[in-house]
């Protein structure tokens, strides 16, 4: 039997912090005519394109934890807006590669910085980005994003097992 916490519970509290980034970036993007989800995939695209890469929708949407239809239907809206250029693959005709256009770069620079600024914001209180309490907190977040949870098994009310995904 377990003790009921008289204060939010930690999936609470995830889920509001999630929703009050969301709802940040989404409006501190604005003037640039970016969303959240577009910022992500864009802000993903740079870091990958930095490293060598030219990765495909499918590639994005593991990297960025978003569906790989979402991603679809993102990459062609940035594509219209003229910051990604979407190409198939040579090698495997299925397979949609991205990369940033020199105005997606543009943007997508502008857009870092603005959001790198909103997350000062958010981890002041913790000493800043570079602080050990940040350090802590990512490493803690990093665990529980490793963490594979099974909608299956909790819907129907059976304890998980830890021996398998």
């Amino acid at each position: 039997m377990s003790k009921a916490s008289p204060g939010p519970t930690p999936g609470f509290l995830v889920w509001r912090l999630s929703t009050k980034w969301r709802v940040a970036v989404d409006r501190a993007l604005a003037p640039l005519g970016l969303t959240h989800a577009q910022y992500s995939l864009l802000a993903s695209l740079l870091g990958m394109q930095r490293s060598g890469q030219q990765p495909s929708q499918r590639q994005l949407a593991e990297h960025t934890g978003l569906e790989a239809l979402y991603v679809s239907k993102l990459a062609r809206a940035l594509e219209e807006a003229g910051l990604v250029d979407r190409a198939k693959d040579p090698a495997d005709s299925r397979a949609v590669r991205l990369s940033l256009t020199d105005q997606g770069l543009a943007t997508t620079r502008r857009a870092v910085d603005v959001v790198q600024r909103l997350l000062g914001q958010l981890l002041a209180p913790l000493g800043g980005l570079d602080s050990p309490r940040t350090e802590a907190l990512v490493a803690e977040l990093t665990t529980l994003l490793d963490v594979p949870l099974d909608a299956a098994v909790a819907a129907a009310g059976q304890p998980a097992r830890p021996d398998r995904p």
